[in-house]
């Protein structure tokens, strides 16, 4: 028996998540006295996953699976699986792995929990802690059945590195031909800046910018930071930024260690889709704005003002301390 997680790789590198996702399995491992297993889909260089815990890689390689499909990659996991006697089946919280992660589930016949935020507080029997109500409450989940599908929410455990030493072996799961009968024309990725589902910290801008020449600032706030822009919902739909950096429950959720939200009020949708980020800054004029309310830290002022003097402050900061 061994423990399986998906490590998700886009155009053949991994995602930090895929990271994440092994350190955790290591630790649960441990804790059921088995080994980890994971299963890449066109991955380049698999050897860095020995770095986090992984004890054993089932590398695919297929053209077929070139862009992401939901049912041949939900297939391809359950395959390994089978092939490696696991009950234990590990995805993150990304968009492809949200799609999979129930496919996996029914394909198995397994409980599924999602949104896990711990280790399991149990083994037996297997109970884990989730995010539930748009991540402002907890819910302690019982798995009964034999194969248990868990999805790690985003950001809510790490990346541990515990050095093991790794075999690799090529794997060829059967594929369904009638699995790709949606034919995907393009794919569109951001390249040459941070993401957000990498991100660890996000840099927001909302309506409060005025335009979308004014995002300027925002971008090189978030250059400074190391970080990924993103938007509001009207900012989006006003066409100001493009949709994929939409956050909010609507758009994205994001579980980043630091949320900057500049001239955004803080609609409720907004607020559930970044309540999971472990730190929380705004910036508005607007002192009554409802995200002062769950922010950790607020600066009640002119956006054109103080995100220019912060950007300045921190290239200081850094030239003093590179």
């Amino acid at each position: 028996m061994s423990l399986l997680i998906y490590a998700e790789s886009v155009e053949g590198k991994f995602k930090k998540v895929a990271f994440e996702l092994a350190s955790y399995a290591k630790k649960v491992a441990e804790s059921l006295g088995t080994s980890v297993t994971a299963v890449t889909v066109n991955a380049g260089d698999v050897s860095e996953l020995s770095k986090y815990g992984v004890d054993k890689v089932l590398k695919v390689t297929n053209d077929k699976l070139k862009n992401f499909n939901a049912k041949a990659y939900a297939d391809v996991i359950k395959q390994a699986a089978q092939k490696e006697n696991a009950k234990v089946i590990l995805l993150s919280s990304t968009t492809d792995s949200l799609y999979l992660a129930p496919i996996v589930a029914v394909g198995l016949d397994a409980g599924f929990a999602s949104n896990v935020v711990g280790l399991p507080l149990s083994t037996s029997p297997f109970q884990v802690k989730r995010n539930s109500f748009s991540n402002k409450a907890f819910t302690i989940t019982e798995i009964e059945s034999d194969v248990k599908v868990l999805g790690l929410a985003k950001n809510s455990y790490g990346v541990f590195e515990s050095a093991s030493s790794t075999s690799q072996e090529d794997f060829s799961p059967s594929l369904n031909d009638a699995d790709f009968n949606v034919k995907v024309e393009s794919v569109d990725r951001t390249t040459g800046k941070v993401t957000i589902a990498d991100a660890d910290i996000v840099v927001s801008g909302g309506r409060g910018l005025k335009g979308p020449e004014n995002w300027g600032m925002i971008e090189e706030l978030a250059s400074v930071l190391g970080a990924a822009t993103a938007c509001s919902k009207p900012v989006s739909d006003l066409g100001w930024r493009p949709h994929s950096e939409h956050v909010g429950q609507t758009g994205k959720p994001v579980a980043t260690n630091l949320y900057i939200a500049v001239g955004i009020s803080g609609a409720i949708q907004h607020i559930a889709g970044i309540n999971s980020s472990k730190v929380k800054v705004v910036i508005n004029s607007d002192a009554e704005a409802p995200f002062f309310k769950v922010a950790d830290y607020g600066v009640v002022g002119d956006a054109f003002d103080i995100v220019p003097r912060l950007t300045q402050k921190l290239k200081e900061f850094k030239a003093q301390n590179s």
